[in-house]
């Protein structure tokens, strides 16, 4: 009996990664009657991690009253994977869509929300969270999540600050002792897609603030600010360094994450589908589909193609890559592991007629794509 497993990223505004997986088994089925399929909601740690994993593992959703990126009571969810898992989004408490764009700016937001989340997660017994930190309005060095948990950031006088992007000039000390003594016994994974550093041209204000509302001119502060924390960090925690890889993540709570909390940073896909057990449910599988709305250049930067594909290679499953529409350069996903990329659009047209019958053209795709399947073992036969 054949064995296909199915685990595809969403296709933004079409396809959701749920229902790619039941209408590939719906193909499936149709040229190989006695299959077993296995579909999973997976995604690279953007926006969406929850759900899917919530989805997949079988896991429960947990809404929070916390606070929004500028200080306004919300409520925003994060999941439960059991045994003592949580998995949360920044973006839920601190994203950018949380606010209008004309309260964008850097420098009066704040990670307070997200430490929140994971304070409501460790009173329930969690004991290895899983933080995705895309999508954030903040440049305030992970100074607000770390409040939350019980860090207190003081300026020359003893006074302590709110924790904000204009705050990071003044940071001369950090204030330990009240943190939660529930962090040193727990794990805590930061799935990140970005390595730019804390400082510098490729660094968290340069590259993200100016995403986040801010002028040239507030980009050289937050730059100037960063800087000073960073050399407080660096009296604080032994051996950190501004300039590693992912330090610059969601306007530094990557950096402050591996500091305060011990974070492992990790590609937002390798953690996913860590949780999920992927890698045992490749076991006795004998065909992979994965894929995305649009494949190119990116798709083989830690993102769900890739990261499947690179898994399959492994177990040594034949991986095929089923996408909306792709590029040249999306062949680069060969190297990671993908066997073929298909791609789902048959008719040239403006870009609206073809999301309006995107789901028809998956379907068409996966009968082709099991169609030459069968057959492949009619004439191995």
């Amino acid at each position: 009996m054949s064995y296909f497993l199915f685990a595809s990223d969403s296709f933004k505004g079409t396809i959701s990664s749920a229902r790619a997986a039941e209408l590939l088994g719906d193909a499936a089925r149709e040229f190989f009657p006695e299959a077993k399929t296995v579909g999973l909601e997976v995604a690279d740690g953007g926006e969406g991690t929850v759900d899917a994993m919530v989805a997949s593992a079988g896991g429960s959703l947990c809404s929070v009253r916390v606070h929004d990126p500028l200080g306004r009571q919300i409520n925003a969810r994060y999941g439960l994977l059991g045994d003592g898992r949580a998995v949360i989004e920044m973006a839920a408490a601190s994203g950018l869509p949380l606010l209008a764009a004309g309260e964008r700016d850097p420098r009066v937001t704040s990670t307070f929300g997200t430490g929140e989340l994971i304070q409501d997660a460790l009173d329930r017994g969690v004991r290895d969270v899983s933080l995705a930190i895309g999508g954030s309005a903040t440049n305030d060095g992970g100074m607000g999540c770390m409040r939350a948990l019980g860090a207190r950031f003081l300026d020359c006088d003893g006074d302590e600050l709110r924790g904000v992007g204009e705050d990071l000039l003044r940071v001369a000390r950090i204030d330990l002792s009240s943190m939660d003594a529930r962090i040193a016994q727990t794990s805590f994974h930061v799935m990140c897609d970005v390595d730019n550093p804390l400082l510098g041209e490729r660094g968290s204000a340069f590259v993200f603030a100016p995403q986040k509302g801010a002028s040239p001119e507030v980009v050289e502060e937050l730059e100037r600010g960063m800087q000073s924390y960073a050399r407080v960090l660096e009296r604080t925690f032994a051996g950190f360094d501004a300039m590693a890889s992912g330090m610059g993540a969601a306007g530094g709570l990557g950096a402050a994450a591996y500091a305060f909390l011990g974070a492992r940073l990790l590609p937002g896909i390798e953690q996913v589908l860590d949780l999920l057990n992927f890698d045992d449910l490749l076991k006795g599988c004998d065909l992979c589909v994965t894929g995305e709305g649009h494949a190119d250049a990116q798709s083989a930067h830690g993102k769900v193609i890739s990261g499947v594909a690179a898994r399959c290679r492994a177990a040594g499953v034949p991986c095929v890559a089923l996408v909306g529409g792709m590029n040249a350069d999306a062949c680069e996903l060969e190297a990671c592991g993908v066997d073929v990329l298909m791609p789902t659009v048959l008719d040239a047209g403006p870009l609206e007629r073809v999301l309006e019958h995107a789901e028809r053209n998956y379907s068409l795709a996966a009968r082709r794509l099991f169609g030459l399947m069968r057959i492949g073992t009619k004439v191995v036969e």
